[in-house]
């Protein structure tokens, strides 16, 4: 490989060929498939994705130089190359009916891009993801806003744990594998307006409810003023936000 690393970036290559193709069989790639990966690098996990019937594999990737690389190792008439931030990138405009996306996400920003893809997740019915493991600990915990905005439409399985050694350049903590599979708990028509109630009832999340809600809120729902976000369960968040969103 001729290109640097760039830590700006978050650039940590996976280079086990086990684990690659451990990824791409979690993938459940089936003939006429429309795929994105997300970070492709040098392509090493793109190359298992090929191996499989898809129609189309779509690549987004950021770093120019990583570009020209793809543009100049990867011959494969399914490849539409992206250059593009994936923390705000708008699937739409692929005009796809459905994708599956998969990527080996820069810790940096890693919760950026996955709460993008929350918002198109009528169109994004499976994601896999090898993150930072103490993320993907978190999301599965349901005790953060992004957490619960995940799985209010997705359930999430950890699959695997991937030690820094398999890294290029190794990472200081290990990463983990997680699958997304869309499975939508409340419909949300305001995604934007949801996001807001979700931070507000996890900002500074050991303050009690009723330093963030009005009483008379917190009685319609019948929910306790000593309670704090974490004490409460989906179903309760549910209704706190029904109630909630009628008046802001």
């Amino acid at each position: 490989m001729s290109i640097k690393l760039k830590k700006r970036f978050g650039q940590h290559l996976l280079i086990s060929l086990g684990v690659l193709k451990k990824i791409a069989e979690f993938a459940e790639l089936e003939e006429e498939d429309t795929v994105v990966e997300i970070g492709p690098g040098t392509g090493l996990l793109t190359r298992e994705l090929l191996k499989y019937p898809i129609k189309k594999l779509f690549l987004i990737e950021l770093d120019s130089e990583m570009v020209a690389y793809l543009k100049n190792n990867l011959k494969d008439e399914r490849i539409v190359l992206i250059q593009a931030d994936a923390t705000s990138f708008n699937y739409a405009e692929l005009n796809e009916r459905e994708l599956k996306i998969l990527g080996n996400l820069p810790y940096n920003v890693a919760s950026l891009i996955v709460e993008n893809i929350v918002f198109y997740h009528t169109l994004i019915p499976f994601s896999l993801f090898l993150v930072q493991k103490e993320v993907a600990e978190k999301w599965l915990s349901g005790k953060s806003w992004l957490s619960l905005f995940i799985q209010t439409f997705y359930d999430l399985e950890y699959l695997m744990t991937v030690p820094p050694r398999f890294f290029k350049p190794p990472p200081k903590v290990d990463s983990a594998l997680i699958r997304f599979k869309k499975s939508i708990k409340k419909e949300i028509t305001d995604l934007k307006n949801y996001k807001k109630f979700l931070t507000l009832l996890y900002q500074h999340k050991r303050k009690m409810l009723r330093k963030k809600f009005p009483e008379k809120l917190l009685k319609e729902v019948n929910l306790s003023g000593t309670l704090r976000s974490e004490d409460l369960t989906l179903k309760e968040v549910f209704h706190l936000y029904e109630k909630w969103s009628q008046i802001f």
